[in-house]
This record gives structure tokens, C-alpha cells and sequence, in this order.
């Protein structure tokens, strides 16, 4: 059962998102690098047809002005 709430726009690729990293966890378990994760979730989503970019550089604005930038493990 999905603690997701349906009426949220982006319910139900929530829920696949979270779905694949419980997948993984509960695979894998406790103990690996963060990259290890990575990977695995990356196959995970694939596999569910989940569209994906990795290590996407974004910018970091405040108050309109960009003040550096971050990559994302996930976008």
C-alpha cells in the first residue's frame, strides 16, 4: 500500500521512484558506497521505464541570482 496520496500531481511517479529505491535497499541492504546505490537505482528505474538524467549539473539561485551550482544525483 502506497502512502503516496493520489491527489498530489505527480503521485503515482512518486510512488514508482520510491518503489525502485525500496527495491534496492531491501536487495542490497546496508553497507555500500553511495555510487553502488546509485548504480543499482539507475538499473532499477530503467527497468520500471523511468526517464532519468545522472550527476546533472544545476544552478543554485538566491534571490534571482545565481550563486553557484550543484550537481544531482537524479534529475
Amino acid at each position: 500500500m502506497s502512502s503516496i496520496k493520489n491527489e498530489y500531481k505527480y503521485s503515482a511517479l512518486t510512488s514508482k521512484i520510491i518503489g525502485c529505491a525500496m527495491k534496492v535497499h531491501s536487495t542490497l541492504g546496508n553497507g555500500f558506497q553511495e555510487v553502488i546505490y546509485q548504480r543499482a537505482l539507475a538499473i532499477e528505474m530503467t527497468k520500471q521505464g523511468l526517464s532519468f538524467v545522472r550527476e546533472m549539473e544545476m544552478p543554485i539561485y538566491y534571490n534571482d541570482q545565481q550563486i553557484g551550482k550543484r550537481r544531482v544525483d537524479f534529475l
